[in-house]
């Protein structure tokens, strides 16, 4: 089960619009900043494949500009 978390970096101007679109997504949880532009992303997948789709899709919404992977594991690295 792939755990990762992003910060996004919105194009300006754009940052509710992502908001709005990455609220709509599965297996995905925003925090958006309070002092800043950026958003944070949190998600969580029951397999790779999920997790790279969800990746797939974020990094083609118009509206972000950067998208920087913070952290990342899965279940297989916690258990070896």
């Amino acid at each position: 089960m792939p755990i990762k978390s992003y910060i996004a970096h919105p194009v300006e101007g754009k940052r509710n619009d992502l908001i709005i679109k990455l609220k709509g997504l599965p297996f995905c949880e925003i925090l958006p900043a309070v002092n800043q532009e950026i958003i944070i992303i949190v998600t969580d997948t029951l397999t790779n494949q999920e997790d790279q789709k969800l990746y797939d899709e974020i990094t083609l919404f118009p509206e972000l500009k950067l998208l920087s992977l913070v952290s990342g594991f899965s279940d297989e690295e916690i258990t070896n």
